[in-house]
């Protein structure tokens, strides 16, 4: 499974942008809530699942969509299952570290 992702160093910030890679481009809406999950954002770079470790434990802020990707970060204990969002049945997980 391969994930797609992007990091961006802001300051003294780094931020994990990561979706699963069948994601890219689709849009996600329900009620209030809408997700775009863009290439400009998410994309860029490439990793297979299992190697994604590294990139999560390195963020500071992190913004992940995807049931394969967020079941990563929360099986790795970067996130929480009571912290996700579903938008149309897809996953969102986003995580600031202080």
């Amino acid at each position: 499974m391969k994930i797609s992702y992007q990091i961006y160093d802001q300051q003294n910030e780094k931020l994990l942008a990561a979706c699963d890679k069948e994601l890219l481009g689709k849009t996600f809406a329900e009620e209030d809530l809408h997700l775009d999950v863009k290439e400009s954002f998410y994309g860029g770079r490439e990793k297979e699942l299992d190697d994604i470790e590294e990139e999560f434990r390195c963020a500071t802020i992190a913004n992940l969509v995807g049931k394969n990707t967020v079941d990563k970060a929360i099986e790795n204990g970067f996130g929480f299952e009571e912290d996700v969002l579903w938008i149309e049945g897809v996953p969102h997980l986003q995580i600031v570290r202080i």
